[in-house]
């Protein structure tokens, strides 16, 4: 297999992960905000990004200081 489709598919199977681990759980941000994943998204200029369920815009992933266990 050609090492840059090695590479996309070993980017895409931590995205799905990532969704798998963050969607459906409470969070909240650094800046306070509170609420539940609603989305993950693969930025090209940024990384990963979120959405919380009742709050406009998206954040990065690494913005999260807490997250739901269990």
């Amino acid at each position: 297999m050609p090492t840059a489709k090695l590479h996309a598919l070993t980017i895409l199977g931590a995205l799905d992960e990532a969704r798998s681990e963050l969607v459906g759980k409470a969070v909240v941000l650094t800046d306070g905000k509170a609420g539940t994943v609603e989305n993950v998204w693969l930025d090209e200029l940024h990384g990963l990004r979120i959405s919380i369920r009742g709050h406009d815009g998206k954040w990065p992933v690494s913005t999260i200081k807490f997250t739901q266990t269990g």
